[in-house]
């Protein structure tokens, strides 16, 4: 006995065939569109991501400035992470420092774990000179950006992919409850011999 070869025939919503329904050429339309339309919509979501985080990081950057700190003294024990007991490269720390009115001032903020008290440190400071974390540096701004446009282009890719399949399936269930309905008329008629 031969086995029967099925094969899978490429763009045959597209073909005239006596067989072909209303509902294959509007679904065929249908998932060229959506594909078209993820694609170009997850670049410009992810292209419009990535400048809003980049200009997002540039704020940052620009509102922080750098001053000369004296260390004061360091939390015993900051720079261990309770969770995993690794000891990082930086602790937490006081340090004093002059604004720009001449005030001298003190505050917390994260120094090297090697600083000792009396040494000079960097601190960073906003423009209402209050103490801030230091800014990212350029592989951290690149990686953050990078990582926005990225979540941006995924969720519109596949929001406009989930939508789409959702709409497929409303075509397939309705061309399915037409076929039925053919079939409940149609099939009637198969069972009776003529005489």
């Amino acid at each position: 006995m031969r086995k029967l070869h099925r094969g899978k025939v490429l763009g045959w919503r597209w073909r005239r065939n006596p067989l072909r329904r209303h509902s294959d050429v509007v679904e065929a339309w249908m998932v060229l569109v959506v594909w078209t339309v993820a694609a170009v919509g997850a670049v410009a979501a992810g292209v419009i991501g990535a400048r809003i985080a980049d200009g997002v990081v540039e704020q940052a950057r620009a509102g922080r400035h750098p001053v000369t700190a004296v260390l004061v003294r360091t939390v015993p024990g900051s720079g261990r992470d309770v969770v995993t007991g690794f000891t990082g490269d930086r602790v937490r720390a006081t340090v004093r420092w002059t604004d720009a009115t001449g005030t001298v001032r003190t505050g917390p903020t994260d120094v090297r774990s090697t600083a000792k008290p009396g040494s000079t440190v960097t601190a960073w400071t906003d423009g209402r000179d209050r103490l801030v974390p230091a800014p990212m540096n350029p592989a951290e701004a690149t990686t953050r950006v990078v990582l926005v446009g990225t979540g941006a282009a995924l969720t519109a890719g596949l929001t406009v992919l989930g939508a789409g399949a959702l709409a497929r399936l409303r075509i397939q269930r309705r061309a399915t409850e037409r076929w039925g309905a053919e079939w409940e008329r149609v099939g009637r008629q198969w069972g009776h011999t003529t005489g």
